[in-house]
């Protein structure tokens, strides 16, 4: 009768560690070096502590964390590493300082357009490069796709940040992808005739510049726009222009992500896995996606009010990590048309 009790007893919390997909023991840790503000990250970590018991510490810097993982080595504590941009998660990888995850919950959560093929890092985010142009002095449909952006008609009109940072040189990766390397140079060239001004400046000083009349049309990132609108010095500058997601009949808008890669000697592997999961979970991606503005990578997510507003859009299915092949000839071709002179 005792045995039978007991194998009871067992079999019920057999039954409840597996209802509990995230469940690790209460002392665990995760460690993080992170390129994301902690304003953006932190709220997500505190309920994967409060969900699963796993602490997670979290270092936060600008830049140099390559730098400190390549010191440190094997000693390193970094069991993740969060950053923005495809260029930077390729960088740490082929700098030697991350191992693959073999996961199928995150396989079935990331789509592989946003993921490493060997499962070397994992986008958790998604933005999208628009198209944004001045209410006042743009007509509705004057401009469709990056392509457009070459057009005589906007001579002198256009206002970007350097062809070098990594955002624009992700976007001339994309067209390089698309059409080659003589056409993308062709259109980096045109683009560069019709800017209104020397590169300068983040995505929203080019909103700013469109709302001062400096310029009519710019290239930014999505979430800019969500970040101005709540910034009450800001909101004028982002209800001065109109939101276009370009390419809508053909390949669909360029597309970039934030994500994680797991480090090479990660001290806390299993852990961070389970970290990794759940912020590729629905629970972990609406959060993620209402911290941060940016669009969630899992299918069925819903999107925030302002994306809502903004309707859906045919997203470039072309995959990241091809993308990031072209990273270098991206910046070759910006020094070879004098893009930032």
């Amino acid at each position: 009768m005792i045995d039978r009790v007991s194998n009871f007893l067992i079999s019920i919390c057999l039954g409840l560690v597996l209802a509990a997909p995230f469940a690790v023991a209460a002392t665990d840790e995760v460690n993080v070096y992170s390129y994301r503000k902690p304003q953006l990250i932190d709220p997500l970590f505190e309920a994967f502590t409060q969900q699963t018991g796993i602490r997670v510490n979290s270092v936060f810097a600008k830049k140099g964390l390559l730098q400190r993982l390549k010191s440190e080595g094997r000693n390193s504590p970094a069991d993740l590493v969060f950053t923005t941009d495809i260029g930077r998660l390729t960088d740490i990888q082929r700098a030697g300082l991350t191992q693959s995850v073999d996961s199928p919950t995150l396989r079935a959560a990331v789509p592989a357009n946003y993921r490493e093929p060997q499962g070397h890092w994992f986008g958790l985010t998604a933005r999208a490069r628009i198209i944004v142009v001045s209410k006042g002095r743009v007509t509705p449909g004057e401009i469709e796709d990056y392509e457009d952006l070459v057009d005589p008609l906007w001579q002198g009109r256009v206002c970007t940040r350097s062809a070098k940072h990594p955002y624009m040189v992700a976007l001339t990766a994309s067209m390089i992808a698309a059409h080659g390397y003589a056409h993308a140079k062709q259109w980096l060239d045109g683009l560069r005739n019709n800017l209104a001004r020397r590169p300068q400046g983040n995505d929203r000083a080019q909103v700013k510049a469109i709302y001062n009349g400096l310029c009519d049309v710019a290239v930014i990132n999505h979430y800019y726009m969500a970040k101005m609108l709540a910034d009450p010095k800001q909101k004028s500058w982002a209800e001065s222009v109109r939101v276009i997601f370009p390419n809508q009949s053909g390949r669909g808008t360029h597309m970039n992500v934030s994500g994680v890669a797991l480090t090479k000697h990660a001290p806390h592997r299993d852990s961070a896995i389970v970290l990794m999961e759940f912020l590729a979970s629905e629970q972990g991606q609406a959060l993620y996606a209402k911290e941060n503005g940016e669009y969630p990578v899992t299918s069925g997510v819903p999107w925030n009010a302002l994306q809502q507003s903004w309707g859906k859009f045919r997203q470039d299915s072309l995959s990241l990590a091809t993308i990031a092949d072209h990273r270098a000839r991206a910046v070759r071709l910006a020094d070879e048309v004098g893009y930032d002179d």
